[in-house]
């Protein structure tokens, strides 16, 4: 099949940029780990503790700012 060993060589426009960003900067993918890691990787949760704090907290009234008369 002489189509498909035709453009084995193709590379994006896309991939290009992406190579060089990554040889401008090597330390980038540690860089996007660390972030991951702040924002989404969190610690797993202790399952006697998430109880306790459901079972102590007050349930709020549906409209807050309304008094009770």
């Amino acid at each position: 099949m002489k189509f498909l060993n035709q453009h084995n060589e193709y590379e994006s426009d896309f991939t290009k940029w992406m190579k060089e960003l990554k040889q401008q900067k090597p330390d980038l993918e540690q860089k996007q780990r660390e972030g991951r890691a702040l924002l989404w990787d969190k610690e797993p949760l202790v399952l006697d503790e998430r109880r306790r704090t459901l079972e102590s907290s007050i349930k709020q009234q549906a409209y807050v700012y309304q008094t009770k008369v």
